[in-house]
């Protein structure tokens, strides 16, 4: 198996990860695995605690009899664009992105897998099948998904390159002071809490755009454009600004007074090109439930 570093895995250790995505292995064992010379990092073997970077390649075998397959499950697919090559899906807040140790069923993977079957690029492995990026779990909204390795390469070229363009939606605690604002801010993980990022200068180079569209009295509605696309970026920036995602309680929002599944957040702008064209694809989605319940709460207020 190949597997390619990005930058939502880079800083882990190099067991930890591989027990994240072979939940059927333990950690001993996939320490015992690496310390074999069975896994190698960029065509060298590495300690188990080595730590990975972006665009590491990883080659390891599994033991024949304990290969993984994730179970191909009938959830219905909210397409919002498709052709030969990809797809792009409305992801629903809720929905984990790919499978996990603790969770293997009921992911967007399980329902592609069951839509497509093979025909799913599998650069990132089988727990990864067709997946370009990532939402988190209670993010709603697009994502697109390669059916071939080539697109797969095609499109993660425009994700490094920056020259794919993501908007999202929120809704966050307080007035943001400025119309339109910058935030150029390093992120890194955070050493105390590895489930977390953080704002740190030993971070990666992050930033996000952002545009006042409404206020209210004591929230205000956002749209946002990712400069770059670190690992809980909007809302690692929101709340380091004192304005963190409504709801968002792992990152400091608390519990509002209209209740949501987590943060109230949401990707709805989508601009790319077409794997091997040259046509620009523009989409766009309309409000969720979430950003649709919490405005109604505070238009009411106003």
């Amino acid at each position: 198996m190949i597997l390619y570093i990005d930058e939502n895995d880079e800083n882990k250790r190099l067991d930890s990860y591989l027990a994240e995505i072979t939940p059927d292995f333990s950690r001993s064992k996939i320490q015992s695995i690496i310390k074999s010379g069975n896994v190698l990092i960029n065509g060298e073997s590495k300690k188990p605690s080595y730590t990975l970077k972006e665009n590491d390649k990883i080659e390891f075998e599994l033991p024949q009899n304990e290969e993984i397959k994730i179970k191909p499950q009938n959830i219905p697919l909210n397409i919002i664009y498709e052709d030969e090559n990809m797809l792009v899906v409305n992801k629903p807040s809720g929905m984990l992105t790919h499978p996990t140790a603790l969770e293997r069923e009921n992911t967007l993977v399980n329902a592609l897998l069951y839509k497509y079957g093979d025909n799913l690029s599998d650069i990132n492995g089988e727990f990864r099948r067709g997946i370009l990026h990532r939402l988190d779990r209670n993010t709603s909204g697009l994502l697109m998904i390669a059916k071939n390795n080539q697109a797969h390469e095609f499109l993660s070229e425009q994700i490094k390159n920056h020259t794919i363009t993501k908007k999202y939606r929120a809704i966050v605690k307080g007035n943001y002071s400025k119309d339109e604002d910058k935030i150029d801010l390093p992120i890194g993980r955070n050493p105390n809490q590895p489930h977390k990022m953080m704002v740190t200068d030993t971070g990666k180079p992050s930033i996000t755009l952002v545009k006042v569209i409404k206020r209210f009295k004591d929230a205000t509605y956002l749209d946002l454009t990712l400069i770059t696309g670190r690992t809980h970026q909007i809302r690692v920036h929101l709340s380091h600004m004192k304005h963190p995602i409504y709801n968002d309680t792992l990152y400091g929002a608390g519990i509002g007074k209209v209740k949501t599944q987590e943060q109230v957040l949401q990707s709805y702008y989508l601009r790319f090109t077409k794997p091997f064209t040259d046509e620009i694809i523009e989409l766009e989605i309309e409000p969720d439930e979430k950003i649709k319940k919490v405005l109604n709460y505070f238009e009411n207020r106003s």
